[in-house]
């Protein structure tokens, strides 16, 4: 039973969730009887097939197409320019909270337990990135203790990415693409602009590459100027993008 429904999510075209299906399925059961809860685990000896990693990367065209999609009010549409605009990930930004935010917005810090690495992570703010903080309503507080979201739902941080993005792609007109992809973009944008491999993998607070293994060791530079300047540039080179304008380059003050 187990087998067949997961061999029907992935023959309805959701290998990665037919697979992440049978991962969590097989560590709760391993769990439960770990616990002597359970005496079997149904999804033990199921192959699980392999799903091959994306490397979509928007095109200037589409990235033009998917800002100015998001263009007015509205929390999806800041949530997708500041995806654009930090690189950052989608639960990173959806979860932000005004305690994170530096007084004059230029600095934004991200807590370990809201990082996927588990460390605390500063990401700069660039002035178009400032603006849409800036044009972000602010609520009433609730004397709840609980930190105050820049994106609220309903309840909690904002969720209601399905359905807007249905809508976000009928606007752009861009098709086949992940909210996921716009953090590839950003690392691709970033490298085209000539900014080192070590302040793009910082930007993005990601550990593997050249911040793994010794040098992550031994490696305590923050990279905070460059990575300001180097958020900076990105920026005026999606305004640039968006405006149609050439692609003159960006000059990034980075230590030698």
């Amino acid at each position: 039973m187990v087998k067949a429904t997961l061999h029907a999510i992935a023959d309805a075209g959701k290998k990665a969730t037919a697979r992440l299906a049978g991962a969590y399925g097989r560590a709760c059961y391993g769990w439960a009887i770990g616990k002597d809860l359970l005496a079997d685990n149904p999804f033990e000896g199921i192959k699980l097939d392999s799903v091959p990693s994306r490397d979509r990367v928007l095109t200037d065209t589409e990235l033009a197409a998917v800002w100015k999609a998001t263009k007015g009010p509205g929390t999806y549409n800041a949530i997708v320019r500041l995806l654009i605009l930090t690189g950052q990930r989608r639960a990173e930004v959806a979860g932000m909270t005004w305690d994170e935010i530096a007084q004059d917005l230029s600095v934004w810090t991200i807590p370990g337990s809201r990082t996927k690495n588990g460390e605390e992570h500063i990401v700069p703010v660039s002035p178009e990135a400032q603006a849409i903080l800036r044009a972000a309503p602010r609520f009433e507080r609730d004397d709840d203790g609980e930190p105050e979201l820049v994106f609220p739902g309903r309840i909690g941080s904002f969720t209601g990415f399905n359905h807007s993005k249905v809508a976000l792609d009928e606007a752009s007109g861009v098709e086949d693409w992940r909210l996921h992809d716009l953090r590839r973009t950003v690392a691709t944008g970033l490298q085209k602009l000539g900014v080192r491999l070590e302040v793009t993998e910082a930007v993005l607070n990601h550990l593997s590459g050249s911040r793994a293994g010794i040098v992550g060791v031994y490696q305590h530079h923050t990279w905070s100027d460059e990575k300001r300047a180097a958020l900076n540039a990105w920026s005026a080179r999606v305004a640039a993008i968006v405006e149609g304008r050439g692609a003159e380059a960006n000059v990034i003050p980075l230590r030698a």
